[in-house]
């Protein structure tokens, strides 16, 4: 989930024509997570194929990407290598609240409480290393560019942002901008239940009057993926702290600077591309209609889109997209 900062920063509201033209980093766990727990049937169990296969990534990949390229948004998908050591605490206390989730999803169909059911579904999600790799298939064959990252997918994607190859990262969590992100965009969806937001790395650090340093401070306090917080502490209260200099102040049972260096020392690659090539339909039909029961007739009509949008597009360098 990423660490919580919405108390002390202040978002800009912004429309998707704001973003038109713009190549937007995507942090695909997010992503696929949010389709997972979204794109359910009436009693929270997930869309899949004639063979019990969990489709809702694919279809939330396939007809959200499709949809950001008809509005010009251009997304370059990340995806996350191995986790950092720190963070497997965290991992573990997410996985056993699954666990606690589908034990209330089974007690809730059983009284036939389907709206309950269905919120302890979203809460189970599972993202596989197939679903993963399904993922970069199809994006292949769509022809929409994906970066396999060497450890976390956010933390690509800020460096990718830092460097000027992204124009902003499109993200739920503010995890981004601690790792130096200039600009996030939350709420990259277009479900209507949330505005569109634009934050700012340098407008979050003007109007609080401080470093990145110490806003990853305020963040370990708060308690990130990679340490637990400080108990009663919340953004307000670690605001003041950090502040006032008071962190020095207090015993941590974990080394501080070996989480600060996680978010200071990104563990990034260089050499990745950024190409939006042709797309082979054939390969997309393979992919969604053969191998898990799509609608042909939906997926030839949603490609016409895509396909419309390379043209509409196709005299245009990458360095255009800024």
């Amino acid at each position: 989930m990423g660490v919580d900062l919405s108390d002390i920063i202040k978002p800009e509201k912004i429309e998707f024509v704001n973003l038109k033209n713009k190549v937007i980093g995507i942090d695909a766990s997010n992503a696929i997570y949010q389709f997972l727990s979204s794109i359910r049937q009436y009693d929270g169990t997930s869309l899949k194929d004639s063979h019990g296969n969990v489709t809702s990534h694919l279809s939330g990949l396939f007809y959200r990407t499709i949809k950001l390229m008809k509005f010009g948004i251009k997304p370059v998908y990340v995806f996350d290598g191995i986790p950092p050591e720190l963070k497997f605490n965290t991992l573990e206390r997410r996985s056993l609240a699954k666990e606690k989730a589908k034990e209330k999803y089974k007690e809730a169909i059983e009284k036939g409480n389907f709206e309950e059911a269905k919120k302890f579904a979203k809460r189970t999600s599972r993202l596989t290393k197939e679903m993963n790799e399904e993922s970069k298939q199809l994006l292949e064959a769509m022809g929409v560019p994906y970066v396999q990252a060497p450890s976390e997918g956010e933390m690509q994607c800020a460096y990718m942002n830092k460097k000027q190859d992204v124009y902003a990262v499109a993200t739920q969590d503010y995890d981004a901008l601690l790792f130096g992100a200039q600009r996030i965009v939350r709420n990259l969806t277009f479900s209507g239940e949330r505005e569109l937001e634009l934050i700012e790395l340098e407008k979050v650090l003007n109007d609080l009057k401080c470093t990145r340093e110490q806003l990853i401070e305020m963040a370990i306090l708060i308690g990130t993926d990679f340490n637990e917080g400080v108990k009663g502490i919340g953004p307000k209260i670690a605001f003041k702290k950090v502040k006032n200099n008071e962190i020095k102040d207090i015993k941590f049972d974990f080394d501080v600077e070996e989480v600060k260096k996680i978010f200071l020392n990104l563990n990034v690659r260089d050499d990745y591309e950024i190409a939006f090539k042709e797309v082979n339909e054939e390969k997309v039909i393979e992919i969604l209609c053969d191998k898990h029961d799509f609608s042909i007739e939906r997926v030839k009509k949603a490609l016409i889109e895509l396909k419309l949008s390379y043209e509409e597009k196709k005299q245009k360098s990458l360095g255009e997209w800024f």
